[in-house]
Formats: structure tokens, C-alpha cells, sequence
């Protein structure tokens, strides 16, 4: 059995002159994701690996996750491929991930984190809003046998407010 835990970066600010790379949160994407972090953490999932896009927002928005649940940041590893809009790179990161680690946490992008939960998932989900969490499970031993799974749960800031 493999677990997928998926969360879209928080809300971004546009203020700042800055590469897309390098926009930060703004106060709402850090409040949001608190809101979803905690929420998440009440559930005690036990998570093997973590996994972040390079962009600013989304390590932010790991960091947070990472100190609500635990999880010490040196264990949080940065991955170009998730730095993707489309989904195709996500896929392979998936299908290229190690069968020793049972459960994984990935932090990244839309529209590739909907276009990954529409197809891995059972449930479809419009939009995977800033700072929204999916939980995918899949009857599989081989990442690289991920194909079709549950849409375990999905943990949206909008339904906690």
C-alpha cells in the first residue's frame, strides 16, 4: 500500500519584482496553511518522506506543514521535477520514487497537483485550492505501478473556516 499526500502551495503574493521562482506567501497563504497543517496533524499520519518544489511558496508552505506534524526540516528534500504546472514531471517524480518509502508528502503546484489528483484519484476535484491538501491512497507495493487509487480525503481551507 502507497500513500500519496499532495499540497498545493499557499496563496502568493504578486507585490514583489520578483522571479516566479522566488514570490513569497502572503499572511493569508500562512494562515491557510496553519489552518490545513493542524488539521492534517490532529489525523497522526505517519509520513516517511516530504518532498517540496524549489519556488519560495511552496517550501514555505512545506516548512510550515513540516513544524506542525514533526517532521524535522532536514529531512524535507527540495525537487526540481515538482516545480512543474502540467503534471507530466510530477508523474514521473511519482513513478520514480523509492518502494521503501510507503508514505510521501509533495508540495507543489497547480494545475499539475488537480490534473495528479483527477487521474490517481477517485474523486473528481475541480480545483486543488492554495494551501489544499489530497490524500491519495493506492494498492500498490511499486511507486511505478501507481495508477488508479482512492482520493482518501481532501482538506481544503475554505471547509474549515
Amino acid at each position: 500500500m502507497k500513500t500519496l499526500i499532495m499540497v498545493r502551495h499557499g496563496k502568493s503574493s504578486w507585490d514583489y519584482s520578483v522571479s516566479d521562482r522566488d514570490r513569497p506567501l502572503q499572511e493569508r497563504g500562512v494562515n491557510d496553511a496553519l489552518l490545513v497543517s493542524s488539521e492534517f496533524n490532529s489525523q497522526a499520519q505517519n509520513i516517511a518522506a516530504v518532498f517540496s518544489s524549489p519556488a519560495n511558496r511552496a517550501l514555505h508552505t512545506c516548512m510550515i506543514f513540516s513544524r506542525q506534524l514533526n517532521i524535522p526540516l532536514s529531512s524535507v528534500e527540495i525537487k526540481d521535477e515538482l516545480y512543474d504546472f502540467s503534471g507530466e514531471s510530477v508523474f514521473e517524480f511519482i513513478s520514480n520514487l523509492d518502494d521503501s518509502l510507503d508514505s510521501v508528502m509533495i508540495f507543489g503546484h497547480n494545475h499539475a497537483f488537480t490534473h495528479v489528483a483527477n487521474s490517481l484519484g477517485n474523486t473528481y476535484i475541480d480545483n486543488v485550492s492554495t494551501s489544499g491538501l489530497v490524500h491519495l491512497k493506492f494498492n500498490v507495493d511499486n511507486w511505478s505501478l501507481v495508477k488508479k487509487g482512492i482520493t482518501e480525503q481532501t482538506i481544503f481551507p475554505k471547509d474549515l473556516r
